[in-house]
C-alpha cells in the first residue's frame, strides 16, 4: 500500500495556511485556511504584498513536479466536460428501432467503424471514429448534478447532493501525487483548467493548493489574454522583485511560528511563480495567435473550438492535467446540457450546439494523432450522466436560444444516470470500436457494465498511478483510497 501522509494534525495547519494564503486571490475556489496562523500570515501579506499576492502561482504551481516539456514522455490527460449531461440516445447510442417516444427525430449515419452508427448530429466525429473508442455502458447511481459529478470525478458513492465534495477529484489527486514524487522544472502549471468544470468538484481535503490554474473567458475574442503571464516589461519585473524581497523580510517574522518547516518550501514555489510571470515560454504557450489561421478555423472560431485548441497547446507545452468545460451561450438558453423541457427544447438544443461540439472535439482528436501525441495524451469526453430515453413534455420557462416562449409546451429529456456514453482517444489505447451496450430503449446497460470506479481507475492507469494501492490520509488521519471500487477498463488501457 502506498500511503501519502498529507494531513497530520499539526502539519495540516502550517501547510494549509501557507498554501491557501498565497493561492486564494486567483484560485477559482474560495480558500478556508485554519484561523490563527492563517490570520497572522495573511496580515503580513497584506502589509506590502497586495500586488504580489495577485500572482496566485505558489498556489497553482505547487510542490515539485516533473518536466514534461523537454522529454515529451510524461503522460497527460485532457478531459472535455459536458456539464448537465448529454443525451446518449441523440449522439453516440441512437435507438432507431425504438418507438417515437424514445428515439427522437434524428436519423443515424454510418461511422468509419463498421457496425457503429451515430446520429446525424455528429458527421465530423463519424468520419474519424477510427481514432477513438466509444464507451456505451457507463452508469452511476446519483440523479443530481452535484452527486453525479462527484461520483464520476471523485468516486464518492453518496447519492445525495452536497454543496461541496467530500473526496478530491481525480485531477487534484493526480496533481498532488505527481507533486510528491518528482521535481518540476517546466515553468507551466501541472494542472490547468480552461473554463474548468469547477462547480461540483475540487481538491477537498487535499487543500486548494491542488486546484487548477484557471484560465477563464472566451479564447475566441481578439482581446483574450491570460493576465500575469510572461511579463516582459523590465520595470514591472523589477517591482515584482522588490515585492519578493519584502515578502522574504516579512517571512523572517513568521518563521518563528513555523515549527514544522513548512514555510521553507515556499521559496521554490515562488521561484516558479516568478518564472511563470517572466519566462517567454509561458506566454507563448497561452498565445493562440501563434496558431495559423487554418488550424484555428479547423477547431472552429468560437469559444469551444478555441478552448480545445488552447488545451492542445498547453498539453503540448508540458501541462499534464487539463480540463475544459463546454458550457455557456453555445449550449442554448441555460448555458449547459441540462435539457429538461422547462429549460430547452431538447432537440433544438442538440441541433443548436451540435456543429460547434462536433467540430471542436473532432479537431482536438485529429490533432492529438497528427502531432504525435496519441501515445502520451489521453482525451476523455463526458458528462456526469445521460438523459432519459423517454421524451417528456413540459411548459418552457423562458424564451431564448433552443427554447420557446414561457408557457410553450416543448420536449425534454431529464437526468439519467443508469446509462450513458463517453468517448476516449489517444493514450495508446486501441481505437475504432465501441464497448458495451444498452437495451433497445437505451434505458439500462446490458453488456460490459462500467461505473465511476472503473472510469477513475482507467484514467489513473494512464497517468501511471495504481489506484488499487494508493491511499491518502484525510484531515482525520484516516488512510482513504483514491478509488475504493472498480478497475481499469481493459479495452481502454
Amino acid at each position: 500500500m502506498s500511503e501519502f501522509n498529507l494531513h497530520g494534525k499539526n502539519r495540516s495547519y502550517a501547510r494549509q495556511s501557507v498554501e491557501s494564503a498565497r493561492a486564494h486571490r486567483l484560485a477559482t475556489v474560495a480558500t478556508k485556511a485554519p484561523r490563527s496562523y492563517a490570520r497572522q500570515r495573511r496580515s503580513f501579506m497584506q502589509l506590502g504584498l497586495a500586488g504580489f499576492a495577485s500572482l496566485s502561482l505558489p498556489g497553482v504551481l505547487r510542490l515539485r513536479a516533473a518536466d514534461a516539456t523537454s522529454s515529451g514522455k510524461k503522460t497527460a490527460v485532457i478531459m472535455v466536460w459536458k456539464p448537465g449531461g448529454c443525451s446518449h440516445i441523440d449522439t453516440y447510442d441512437p435507438k432507431p428501432l425504438a418507438s417515437t417516444e424514445y428515439r427522437g427525430p434524428f436519423g443515424t449515419i454510418p461511422t468509419k467503424v463498421s457496425g457503429m452508427r451515430f446520429t446525424e448530429l455528429l458527421p465530423r466525429q463519424a468520419q474519424i471514429a477510427d481514432k477513438f473508442t466509444v464507451l456505451r455502458s457507463m452508469h452511476q447511481t446519483a440523479g443530481g448534478h452535484p452527486a453525479g459529478s462527484m461520483q464520476l470525478l471523485s468516486g464518492d458513492s453518496d447519492t445525495r447532493d452536497k454543496p461541496k465534495p467530500r473526496l478530491p477529484d481525480w485531477m487534484s489527486v493526480a496533481n498532488y501525487l505527481r507533486s510528491q514524487q518528482e521535481t518540476r522544472t517546466n515553468p507551466l502549471p501541472r494542472y490547468v483548467g480552461v473554463n474548468p468544470p469547477a462547480t461540483y468538484n475540487g481538491p477537498a481535503y487535499l487543500g486548494d493548493a491542488y486546484s487548477p490554474f484557471s484560465v477563464v473567458g472566451d479564447p475566441n475574442k481578439p482581446d483574450f489574454r491570460v493576465p500575469n503571464i510572461g511579463i516582459s516589461d523590465a520595470r514591472e519585473i523589477e517591482r515584482l522583485g522588490r515585492r519578493v524581497d519584502l515578502r522574504e523580510k516579512l517571512d523572517t517574522l513568521s518563521r518563528a511560528f513555523d515549527q514544522h518547516g513548512e514555510l521553507g518550501a515556499l521559496d521554490e514555489f515562488e521561484t516558479q511563480a516568478m518564472t511563470l510571470l517572466t519566462n517567454p515560454q509561458t506566454k507563448d504557450a497561452f498565445d493562440l495567435s501563434q496558431e495559423d489561421d487554418r488550424t484555428r478555423d479547423r477547431y472552429g472560431r468560437n469559444t469551444w473550438g478555441q478552448q480545445l485548441l488552447l488545451a492542445r497547446r498547453l498539453i503540448e507545452a508540458g501541462v499534464e492535467v487539463l480540463t475544459s468545460s463546454l458550457r455557456g451561450p453555445l449550449c442554448g438558453r441555460v448555458n449547459n446540457w441540462d435539457d429538461h423541457a422547462v429549460n430547452h427544447h431538447v432537440f433544438d438544443a442538440m441541433r443548436f450546439r451540435a456543429a460547434a461540439y462536433d467540430q471542436a472535439v473532432s479537431a482536438l482528436i485529429e490533432d492529438i494523432y497528427q502531432r504525435g501525441l496519441d501515445k502520451r495524451v489521453l482525451v476523455v469526453v463526458t458528462g456526469e450522466f445521460g438523459r432519459t430515453p423517454k421524451i417528456n413534455y413540459q411548459p418552457s420557462t423562458g424564451i431564448g436560444n433552443a427554447s420557446a416562449a414561457a408557457g410553450t409546451k416543448q420536449p425534454g429529456r431529464d437526468h439519467w444516470p443508469r446509462a450513458f456514453s463517453n468517448i476516449w482517444a489517444g493514450g495508446g489505447i486501441e481505437t475504432g470500436r465501441y464497448i458495451g451496450a444498452t437495451d433497445r430503449r437505451g434505458e439500462d446497460v446490458i453488456e460490459r457494465h462500467c461505473g465511476p470506479g472503473d472510469f477513475l481507475a482507467t484514467i489513473y492507469h494512464h497517468l501511471g498511478i495504481d489506484a488499487s494501492k494508493v491511499f491518502i490520509k484525510d484531515f482525520n488521519g484516516r488512510p482513504t483510497p483514491i478509488v475504493d471500487h472498480g478497475k481499469p477498463i481493459p479495452e481502454l488501457t
